[in-house]
């Protein structure tokens, strides 16, 4: 059995979306495209797809520097193809399907934001979505990376930014005497508010499924459409 996944690029520009798979059976998609703008593609992934990730690079050229420094965001090892999971920032649309019959999926930006994006599905099921633009009003301290304008389109984690200046022991990370739900709540996490208050339906930090509009379920295994800046 496999389900039908669509990746929709709603940006008017360019973009090259990625996929990565944590384990399990990979899909037998690319996993990386260019997609131009207002295009879409759909593929089959497994039924049992298991952390699997799809997300977005920006203002790629594989020319010179097949790397993770060949698209000013998102970009990863292997050039146009991704053969690891990106750098950040970077906004994630996340999946696991049918584990014991259930789909479990969301929008995360613990790693940060780069692109408007949302998880829609075929079964009535939630909308996993970080729907607006973080860029232009992220705070300065997690600003980055630039354009050739100089303007902001992306927007660090706190724990990327490195603002506690140990990620191996880090609130900002849930990394080391942090590392659990109970030591690691989202008011140690510096801008979690942000994040949170503007993409409500998202994943915005490690143990950010007490929200309740982190983590998404579905049962009735439907299909899925991952879109890149959604309608607003």
């Amino acid at each position: 059995m496999a389900r039908s996944m669509t990746v929709y690029n709603g940006c008017p520009f360019t973009i090259w979306p990625a996929m990565y798979t944590g384990s399990g059976t990979a899909p037998s998609y690319t996993t990386g495209w260019s997609a131009d703008e207002y295009t879409a593609v759909t593929f089959d992934v497994p039924d049992n797809w298991t952390a699997g990730r799809i997300w977005a690079r920006r203002d790629c050229d594989f020319s010179t520097n097949p790397g993770p420094n060949s698209c000013l965001d998102g970009g990863c090892n292997g050039g146009l193809v991704c053969t690891d999971p990106g750098v950040p920032p970077a906004s994630l649309a996340e999946f696991t399907l049918d584990a014991n019959g259930v789909d479990y999926y969301d929008v995360s930006l613990v790693d940060g934001y780069n692109l408007p994006v949302e998880i829609n599905n075929t079964g009535g099921c939630g909308v996993a979505s970080c729907p607006v633009d973080l860029g232009p009003d992220c705070p300065a301290a997690l600003q980055g990376p630039y354009d050739s304008t100089g303007f902001p389109v992306g927007c660090k984690s706190a724990c990327d930014a490195n603002l506690d200046g140990d990620p191996s022991n880090s609130p900002n990370c849930c990394t080391g005497q942090y590392d659990t739900a109970a030591t690691c709540p989202s008011s140690g996490v510096a801008y979690y508010s942000y994040f949170k208050d503007n993409c409500p339906d998202s994943y915005c930090y490690a143990y950010d499924e007490s929200s309740g509009t982190a983590l998404w379920t579905c049962t009735s295994l439907p299909d899925y459409t991952v879109t890149f800046c959604p309608p607003s």
